[in-house]
C-alpha cells in the first residue's frame, strides 16, 4: 500500500496532467519499492489530488494570493508501508517523483517551492479490509524481486 497526495493550487494541474501523474507518480514509487516494474502492483497504490485556493496556502509567511502571480507551490506527500526504505531508496523515490511532476508540467526543472514529504508507516500501523496489513503478507504476491524481499526482511528484522 502506498498513498501519494499531491497538494496544489486550484487549477494548477489540468485533467490531462492528472491522468499522466496518476500513472507516473505511482511508478515513481512502485519500481524502487518492489525492485522492478510490476503493473499488477499498481492496485496497491492510490494517488489523491487536492487543490487549494491561493488564499488557503502561504509561503514565506504570506498568502500566495497576496504574494503575486508566478508562485508554483506544491507538496507531494508519500505514505508507504514499512519495508526497505534505506536513504538511497528514499532519495531515488523523491527524485523520481519530482522528475515525473516536472515532465507532466512541461518544465525543464522542478519549482523550488515543490516539496516532497516521505513517510514510512511503521509495521502494524496500516489498516485495510477490516484489519491490520503487513508488508510481509505481500511478499509472496510475485511482484517483488528476490533481492527486494531479502532487503525488506532484513530491514524489518533490524
Amino acid at each position: 500500500m502506498t498513498i501519494i497526495t499531491v497538494n496544489s493550487l486550484k487549477g494548477r494541474l489540468s485533467l490531462e496532467q492528472r491522468r499522466v501523474l496518476a500513472e507516473t507518480l505511482t511508478d515513481a514509487v512502485l519500481v524502487p519499492e518492489v525492485g522492478q516494474f510490476a503493473p499488477p502492483a499498481r492496485a496497491g497504490f492510490q494517488v489523491h489530488f487536492v487543490e487549494r485556493e491561493p488564499d488557503m496556502v502561504a509561503i514565506g509567511g504570506r498568502l500566495v494570493a497576496d504574494a503575486g502571480a508566478g508562485l508554483d507551490v506544491m507538496v507531494i506527500d508519500v505514505a508507504v508501508m514499512d519495508g526497505d526504505w534505506r536513504q538511497e531508496v528514499r532519495t531515488q523515490v523523491i527524485e523520481r517523483l519530482l522528475a515525473a511532476l516536472t515532465e507532466a508540467c512541461g518544465l525543464s526543472a522542478p519549482s523550488p517551492a515543490w516539496w516532497v514529504n516521505f513517510r514510512v508507516i511503521d509495521e502494524g500501523n496500516w489498516g485495510s479490509s477490516g484489519g491490520v496489513l503487513s508488508i510481509l503478507s505481500l511478499l509472496g504476491s510475485g511482484v517483488f524481486t528476490e533481492e527486494k524481499i531479502k532487503a525488506i526482511r532484513t530491514a524489518l528484522d533490524a
